[in-house]
């Protein structure tokens, strides 16, 4: 059944719009030797200054490369977007490196003390380095997807004119909004961990010794051995969203509210406390192993399935506030339990998971949504019934004495050859400037249209 909002959307034959997200994505790979271990060459000269390229960059070591696209109205174009700056940034590549295209990290050396943390300015490095001092090396090396969405203005201004009783403003549309969608990422995070999780082994010295994983699991980087800080967020509001970080930083579980990455972030003005009043702009998910399947660590249908997520969500009611917070420690709770799984095993919630299935078909069928949607929900859902084709269980063909380093670097290698041979990389970092958005996405279009 439909919400207020869903069944007003409905009925204005506007549930297109529902899943017109602008989409822009972050993708992190660690650069790597031909060994199979972090590389010692700094970041590449060819693509500007780290410390100000907004879009190719680094995060926690100097060694684990961002790519970050500018947004863009549709999967296609994010992913073209992609693609271009992926491979800007193998042509900047020293002799010999490579990008990893897992999650976990390549085997770290012993002494972690080595490895450089990234070179991002004082503030930025004071950071990282008390960062490091509470969660060790290991937990900030995981790389993974993240994907930022921002809701279609055609909704977001119908919802304003048809309910102005319930909110007053475009600042309480957008907030409510992206709550709704908030609640429903983190209340179905365990879904999308079965369905993508490919992170089930940890590489040499991950791991303290005596602390290793009994077997593999379904996602080391999405259960509580994977990334840094375990600090939930409360998403009943907006306001009690900014009020649990807040609160998280006076108790010093937080150094600061930069440190808050759970599965789901609002994403807005840079001063948190102002964010009820300014409004969320967009949502951050990060709750998505890289796919080693692919040589920029995300698939098309995957960032179609996201969205098809986003728009059912959209359309259904928001969590009751006083069952939130419940039934989000549960979603929390189930998640863990799903990562931790062996990934050849069948998901102790695959009757939920197959309803999920059911409902979303249903409700793709209902909006009208093209057949590329059909194929996809249909692929996903013989993953939840037999579990062998999952990402993760298919990386367990693949390890090799307890590693996955030979199949990660076979995949590198043809990505980076691939990559040379085909793809014309964007020259503009080179010089040094700083493009805002609209001149990035401007030049990145006309390579693309060279390329078609």
């Amino acid at each position: 059944m439909f919400s207020r909002i869903g069944q007003l959307i409905f009925d204005s034959e506007a549930v297109a719009k529902t899943s017109d997200f602008t989409m822009g994505l972050e993708i992190e790979m660690q650069r790597v030797d031909e060994t199979g271990h972090i590389s010692k060459e700094p970041y590449p000269a060819g693509i500007g200054d780290e410390k100000t390229n907004p879009w190719l960059t680094n995060d926690y070591l100097e060694t684990m490369s961002e790519m970050v696209t500018p947004s863009a109205e549709h999967a296609l174009d994010a992913m073209h977007y992609l693609y271009v700056i992926n491979n800007t940034l193998r042509s900047a590549l020293a002799p010999g490196e490579l990008l990893w295209p897992l999650s976990m990290p390549p085997a770290l050396p012993k002494d972690k003390t080595q490895l450089q943390l990234a070179k991002m300015g004082p503030k930025k490095e004071a950071y990282l380095k008390e960062w490091t001092k509470r969660h060790g090396y290991s937990k900030g090396t995981p790389c993974g997807a993240h994907i930022n969405l921002s809701i279609d203005q055609h909704v977001i201004q119908l919802v304003l004119e048809n309910c102005h009783d319930q909110y007053p403003d475009e600042t309480a549309v957008r907030n409510h909004l992206y709550t709704v969608l908030a609640q429903g990422f983190v209340r179905y995070r365990w879904f999308i961990t079965y369905l993508f999780g490919a992170s089930p082994i940890a590489e040499e010295n991950y791991f303290e010794p005596g602390q290793e994983l009994p077997h593999p699991i379904r996602s080391i980087r999405q259960s509580s051995h994977g990334f840094g800080t375990k600090f939930s967020g409360d998403y009943t509001n907006v306001q009690r969203y900014v009020d649990r970080i807040e609160d998280g930083v006076k108790q010093g579980i937080l150094t600061s509210d930069y440190e808050f990455h759970d599965s789901v972030r609002f994403k807005g003005t840079r001063n948190l406390p102002e964010l009820p009043q300014k409004g969320v702009e967009y949502l951050e998910l990060r709750m998505l192993d890289l796919d080693p399947s692919s040589s920029v660590g995300v698939r098309t249908g995957t960032l179609r399935f996201i969205r098809l997520l986003a728009s059912y969500f959209i359309m259904h009611p928001a969590l009751k506030d006083d069952d939130v917070e419940n039934v989000l420690e549960t979603a929390n709770r189930m998640n863990e339990e799903v990562a931790e799984e062996l990934p050849t095993d069948t998901c102790r919630y695959q009757a939920k998971a197959l309803a999920v299935i059911k409902s979303l078909e249903r409700y793709a069928n209902q909006i009208q949504l093209g057949p590329e949607y059909s194929e996809i929900l249909e692929d996903l859902e013989d993953r939840i019934i037999t579990p062998s084709t999952t990402p993760s269980a298919k990386l367990l063909n693949y390890v090799k004495d307890g590693s996955l380093t030979a199949y990660a670097l076979r995949r590198a290698k043809r990505y980076q050859e691939a990559a040379l041979e085909t793809i014309q990389p964007f020259k503009g970092f080179e010089d040094g400037k700083t493009y805002t958005a609209d001149e990035l996405r401007q030049e990145l279009d006309e390579i693309g249209g060279r390329l078609r």
